[in-house]
């Protein structure tokens, strides 16, 4: 069963950065993809940043240039680097991955609890 557990989630004043952090665990066959997709009050999950197995990267519109997405295969972990964050950023960030058990299997997701980031004066 695989689990993910995020950190690095706080409040912090807009203009700044936060650094979260996604650990993996749990016996897989492969890894496809991961990434980060937050939610903030009254609205839907969306994502923010996905990184592939061949490290291709794709980032929403509204953090281009300002969120980086990265891994480190070695700690299965997946971080999200947020500069110049913004009150509209505040939202609770969740971790996601999709991997195989199997060579034959099906594509499966996996979710982590999510962790709070407030942008705000």
């Amino acid at each position: 069963q695989v689990q993910l557990v995020e950190s690095g989630g706080g409040l912090v004043q807009p203009g700044g950065s936060l650094r979260l952090s996604c650990a993996r665990s749990g016996s897989i066959f492969s890894i496809n993809a991961m990434g980060w997709y937050r939610q903030a009050p009254g609205k839907q999950r969306e994502l923010v940043a996905r990184i592939t197995s061949s490290s291709s990267t794709n980032y929403a519109d509204s953090v281009k240039g300002r969120f980086t997405i990265s891994r480190d295969n070695a700690k299965n972990t997946v971080y999200l680097q947020m500069n110049s964050l913004k009150p509209e950023d505040t939202a609770v960030y969740y971790c996601n991955a999709e991997f195989r058990v199997s060579p034959t299997s099906g594509v499966r997701g996996a979710w982590g609890q999510g962790t709070q980031v407030t942008v705000s004066s």
